[in-house]
Parts: C-alpha cells; structure tokens; sequence
C-alpha cells in the first residue's frame, strides 16, 4: 500500500481492490472531507458506493477486512483511533442483516452526515429497511436547521 498517497487517493485504491475482489461497483458518489469521530486528530475523506457482489454479507465484510488490511488497517487497540481506511456495509439489497459481527443496517449511519451525505448522494431513493425512509429523508432529518435552544 505504500505510496498510495492521502485519504482520498486511498478511498479510489480501495475502490480498485473491490473490484479487483470481484464486486461491481455500480456508483460511486463524490467523496467529502469530515471530522474525526473519537479521538483521532486527523480529517478524514468519506465516500459512499452502491456494488454488486454475489458474496454473503459476512464473505462480503471478510473481503472488506482484506482491502482494509491491504492499506494499512490494524485492528487493535484503541476504538476509533486514527486508520487509512474504514469500510462498512450500511445497507443491502437483503434488508435487514443481523449476525454477531456484522449489523445490518449499520448501527449509526442514521447520525452520520458523512455517510448519509454521501449515500443520499447516489442512492437517494434506497430506504432503510427499519424505518421505510429513504436515504434523502434521512438526511433532509439529519440536516436540517433547528431553532436553538432556550
């Protein structure tokens, strides 16, 4: 992975290493600049896909560990700490997916702008299978100006 460049530069070498792994990457949407989550002091660049692939959730999640560690994930140690890449299945074509190590849909993504932005971006009309609305409500929800406290 050496070489590779910034979080930008990674995100597109990922995206060759899926391919590479055999996923169909049917759109990619731009990818943006965010604050880290934790403790981590770093910007991190964000993106979203929407692939095909004939794997199982969980071969899909080993597969992604792979390209993970392929550039330079280490997973030890401190949670949310500084990494060249964090890939995540936050939803799929199946609904709902629920195993031990791999929550379908994702946990948080519903309070994350840098993984709504993105995926609203490319699949607006795509719903979360748990509470029917689309990723471009889900993000209208998340965004939107609220009045300040009193």
């Amino acid at each position: 992975m050496a070489g590779v460049g910034g979080p930008r530069a990674v995100l597109h070498h990922a995206i060759a290493l899926m391919e590479k792994a055999g996923f169909v990457i049917d759109a990619v949407a731009p990818i943006i600049a965010s604050r880290p989550v934790g403790p981590s002091q770093r910007t991190y660049a964000n993106g979203a896909l929407v692939a095909t692939t004939d794997l199982v959730p969980e071969q899909a999640l080993a597969a992604l560990q792979k390209i993970e560690r392929d550039c330079g994930r280490q997973r030890r140690g401190q949670r949310w700490r500084a990494r060249p890449l964090d890939l995540d299945i936050v939803l799929w074509s199946g609904g709902v997916f629920d195993a031990p190590e791999l929550k379908i849909p994702h946990t948080l993504f519903r309070e994350r702008d840098f993984v709504l932005g993105p995926a609203a971006a490319i699949a607006p009309d795509w719903r979360d299978p748990l509470t029917g609305r689309t990723l471009k409500q889900l993000h209208a929800r998340l965004t939107r100006n609220r009045p300040a406290p009193r």
